[in-house]
């Protein structure tokens, strides 16, 4: 085994500790990847506050983009030296999921709370005791091994800090909007939250030719933010943001309505589903309650033909859709550089999810110091 050092959390509302760890080797179809950056996403921060249920203590980070340093023997996908972004689900391209070009609820998903390989043993340890990790991966140490299938390989020009946010939330933020609000020319779409998701809904939206892109979130600062991205009107909340809709809409509704708050609950939705129109979509990209009820009107719903939508990795295949959203980024058709508001050091990890809660953040970035770690 190697040592790594990385970030782990023992229980729910304690924060991120920062450990020494061991790493087992690759078996055949894994790799070793030397993570060089981590997005600091709100999915993490699920776990330190006890909405996303997973086997404690456990490995964070999964938003990683890295150098490959080792590969198994039957490793065909990447090679010693190639740059990575890490996928958060290892899609096998066989189930009825994939097969239908829906990777991104592959079956490989099972049991990925448990945060094990896929051969169902872990990868880190702890003490000699064996602790699971994020998506099977855990980005907040500096080493990780992790299939094949989670490697996707970029150019190895873009910068490993920027890179790791098309991993989650970029990919997230954008797909929600395209893929799954199927945002058109023309269209008026609201955005509720100008977070690490949000404000990539906005670019995609933006990008699919939304007449009319709305920002809605509390924090002042964020929504001075939010026209860099392509919104075209921002409000502290939706009821403040809704005579514009109307004003736009012939008193319809919008078109779109994507949550990408911080914590999601059933009367959240229930007041973006009021703001669609006949035909209207709502969609959902954020976490948090994870009981029944949903203040919705069931004949709303049907008379209006609305739809309420989930989302996971904004219905994005990561193997094809990683190395698209890089080539927009490269093509300066992608706004990846001014999502990053602060660079965390691990020791910092914790101040990283202060900032994150509190606002401060667009998007903020673990950075892994491999030179201080070599010397």
């Amino acid at each position: 085994m190697m040592k790594t050092r990385g970030a782990i959390v023992r229980g729910v509302g304690l924060g991120w500790e920062v450990v020494d760890l061991e790493l087992g080797e690759p078996n055949d179809h894994e790799v070793l990847i030397e993570v060089h950056a981590s997005g600091l996403c709100h999915s993490d921060q699920h776990i330190t506050d006890g909405d996303l249920a997973v086997e404690l203590p456990f490995v964070g980070g999964h938003e990683g983009a890295g150098i490959v340093r080792k590969v198994g023997s039957g490793v065909t996908r990447v090679k010693v030296g190639d740059h990575v972004c890490t996928s958060f689900i290892p899609g096998c391209g066989v189930c009825k999921y994939c097969a239908r070009g829906q990777s991104y609820v592959c079956q490989n998903g099972y049991l990925m709370e448990k945060g094990v390989s896929m051969d169902g043993t872990p990868r880190f340890f702890l003490d000699g005791e064996p602790l699971g990790a994020q998506c099977r991966l855990g980005t907040f140490s500096g080493h990780l091994v992790c299939s094949e299938q989670q490697a996707i390989k970029i150019d190895d020009d873009i910068p490993l800090e920027v890179a790791c946010l098309v991993s989650c939330g970029v990919a997230t933020g954008f797909g929600a909007a395209v893929n799954v609000g199927e945002v058109k020319p023309g269209d008026v779409v609201v955005i509720m939250g100008m977070g690490g998701v949000g404000v990539n809904a906005v670019q995609g939206a933006a990008k699919a030719g939304a007449s009319h892109v709305i920002v809605v979130d509390p924090l002042e600062g964020k929504r001075a933010r939010a026209a860099e991205f392509g919104a075209t009107a921002t409000f502290a909340t939706l009821e403040e943001a809704m005579p514009l809709v109307h004003e736009h809409t012939d008193y319809q509704g919008a078109d779109v309505t994507i949550i990408t708050v911080g914590r999601v609950d059933g009367d959240i939705i229930g007041e973006a589903f009021s703001s669609i129109g006949k035909t209207g979509c709502c969609v959902l990209c954020s976490l948090g309650q994870s009981t029944p009820g949903i203040a919705i009107n069931p004949q709303d719903l049907q008379t209006m033909s609305k739809s309420l939508k989930g989302v996971m990795f904004g219905n994005c295949n990561p193997a094809k859709d990683i190395p698209m959203l890089l080539k927009m980024y490269k093509d300066g058709k992608l706004k990846l550089d001014e999502l990053v508001t602060n660079r965390y050091a691990l020791e910092d990890i914790n101040k990283g999810f202060d900032d994150l809660v509190s606002g401060v953040n667009l998007r903020g970035v673990l950075v892994h110091d491999h030179a201080a770690v070599a010397a």
